[in-house]
């Protein structure tokens, strides 16, 4: 992957696997900059986040506040002799504040009552991950998250 740090509608999110890993949430997807996960956190995919929504530009938010920005939130998981890619595809929502300091939330719902919320109306969540990519994470696996907004025209 290239360096896309100049980019000012790309973030990128480096983040670990973890043996609580089971990605069975059907309506979200969350990574987390905490270091530890219990088999309850279902919908977590990555733990030791290095950077969280408040760290993200003013340019990427805003763009992800137009209800018409399409987010893709790609997975790339790098488990040493195999490498796995999934992207899930959401809508940005004039709601999206981008602030939490702890973790982020993909959606399938319509749901932005929150400072997490990275995108809503996903095209899929953590359950519908590919199962060897959910694997390695569960091994351990290195994890880039790519987000990209495309604001709308």
């Amino acid at each position: 992957m290239s360096d896309e740090t100049d980019d000012p509608h790309v973030e990128v999110v480096r983040a670990v696997g973890h043996e609580n890993i089971t990605a069975e949430h059907a309506s979200t997807v969350e990574l987390t900059t905490d270091d530890w996960l219990t088999p309850a956190g279902d919908c977590i995919v990555g733990v030791e986040a290095d950077r969280t929504p408040r760290d993200f530009s003013p340019e990427f938010r805003e763009a992800c506040r137009d209800a018409d920005a399409t987010v893709e939130a790609t997975f790339l998981v790098d488990a040493g002799d195999e490498a796995f890619e999934q992207t899930i595809t959401g809508r940005g929502d004039p709601d999206l504040t981008l602030l939490d300091d702890r973790s982020m939330v993909g959606r399938t719902s319509d749901y932005t009552d929150d400072e997490r919320t990275m995108f809503v109306d996903g095209d899929g969540a953590a359950a519908d991950l590919d199962r060897d990519l959910v694997d390695a994470l569960a091994d351990g696996a290195d994890l880039t998250l790519r987000l990209a907004v495309e604001p709308g025209e």
